[in-house]
């Protein structure tokens, strides 16, 4: 939606925002949108998310290289483990790079929390970050510094969120990785409300493999390194969430970030990420809700990022041997790195901010749902889908399954408790169940 800003206290003033607000509000319901009351409330709303960020430029490259471009798009696997970044990097080679426009430069204001105090901040945290406090308050204006401040607190955001509903708590697990870095998985699992829910953030560094500096050149990215070797570093948060309810859908977001430090000491970087949703069954109101709230936080930067990042999304989470999207998409990008690296920061912190407010309110609203056994048999069935394609396609997965050393408990954490095959399963025509094959088959526009 379009700010508002009152520069009067004036009558006048306010009749006319209420009139804006009120006409915008009604030509959301007459697309087809759910009724105002079911936008998400106050409670759920993120917190300044007024930047507005238009992409199109450079490279991300620091001022001490010149600019280089590369097809490179690294994978958007579940979970963000040591194994599984690099599988970002070495195994992807399937998207294009999604079109930018001219920046329009607006200069970011600070949130209160960007200008407190790091160990402050870190109060709030599941856990005291990977890198010590120390170091993140010497490098606090360095873009590694602010990307791991910031998926630390989309972790202890969401799963606080999380708790709240369930009344369950997260079992917290922070490791080290001995090449370099470490990670925090917050599980909660056979809970009230979820059956498993994972909240992963990751911060690793060391060198590059030769296999993914190979296959990174072969895309077109120029990577020149000191004596064969290129410094790196990367870090992300990942979540999948599978809730007992068949009503209550499964959703999923990453959002990460990639630095390459060169032989000259120049650093190339990227950002990647998305957030997806899963239901078992079509609630066109929740479908709205959800992609609309994605919507609003790229519109602050880009009018073409939503409908994009939305095409983008439902191309990589399709499952070829079935003909199917895993659920009803929702944004996904990758190789982010222009205009520039404060503005591409600034829009994955706007979508990082949504993962509470496009998701909490389906929960709560199916929260008392009753359910039949059959209802809950094509959850399980769905969920086997899930387990295909995060198995057969995902990237990520794949490469850090394959890559000794991985932390497989986090690379699995995208995976349920409990899911179902069934040979020659096809649900009967005309049914709900048929319903949602038929969306999932053929991709649909929900805002």
């Amino acid at each position: 939606m379009a700010s508002i800003v009152l520069l009067s206290v004036k009558q006048t003033a306010q009749t006319k925002a209420k009139r804006c607000l009120g006409s915008r509000l009604k030509g959301l319901a007459g697309a087809g949108g759910p009724s105002a009351t079911f936008l998400p409330g106050r409670e759920w709303l993120s917190k300044d998310l007024n930047l507005r960020f238009m992409s199109h430029g450079t490279a991300g490259r620091s001022a001490a290289g010149t600019t280089k471009r590369g097809a490179l798009a690294f994978s958007g696997a579940v979970a963000v483990t040591a194994a599984a970044v690099v599988g970002f990097l070495a195994n992807a080679n399937h998207f294009q790079r999604a079109e930018m426009a001219t920046t329009i430069p607006q200069k970011a204001k600070k949130t209160k929390e960007e200008e407190g105090d790091i160990a402050q901040r870190c109060r709030g945290f599941m856990s005291v970050p990977v890198t010590d406090i120390s170091v993140l308050e010497k490098r606090k204006d360095e873009m590694s510094t602010k990307m791991e401040m910031l998926i630390m607190e989309t972790q202890a955001e969401f799963c606080k969120a999380l708790e709240e509903v369930d009344g369950g708590t997260f079992k917290v697990d922070k490791w080290q990785r001995k090449e370099g870095g470490g990670g925090i998985s917050c599980v909660m699992q056979d809970g009230k409300v979820f059956e498993k829910a994972g909240v992963n953030v990751s911060v690793v560094f060391g060198y590059l493999t030769e296999e993914a500096a190979k296959q990174m050149r072969s895309r077109g990215k120029v990577l020149k390194g000191k004596d064969g070797k290129l410094p790196f570093c990367a870090m992300g948060v990942s979540s999948v969430i599978h809730p007992k309810n068949p009503h209550i859908p499964t959703v999923h977001f990453n959002y990460r970030y990639f630095e390459i430090e060169e032989e000259d000491g120049s650093k190339q970087w990227w950002f990647g990420g998305g957030t997806d949703l899963t239901p078992v069954y079509i609630d066109r109101d929740d479908a709205f809700l959800f992609h609309n709230t994605l919507k609003e936080a790229c519109d602050k930067h880009h009018p073409k990022y939503y409908a994009d990042f939305k095409k983008w999304c439902d191309r990589y989470f399709y499952v070829r041997h079935r003909g199917e999207t895993r659920g009803i998409g929702g944004i996904f990008f990758d190789d982010l790195d222009s205009p520039n690296q404060e503005e591409a920061f600034n829009f994955v912190k706007s979508c990082a901010r949504t993962v509470v407010p496009c998701y909490l309110p389906i929960v709560r609203k199916h929260l008392n749902d009753s359910f039949t056994q059959e209802e809950k048999d094509w959850q399980q069935v769905r969920r086997g889908r899930y387990v295909e394609f995060n198995l057969v396609y995902d990237r990520g997965v794949k490469f850090g399954l394959a890559t000794p050393g991985s932390r497989i408990e986090s690379i699995l954490m995208s995976l349920p408790l409990t899911a179902r095959w069934e040979y020659m399963h096809e649900p009967g025509k005309g049914s709900r169940e048929a319903e949602m094959l038929e969306v999932l088959r053929n991709p649909k526009e929900w805002v």
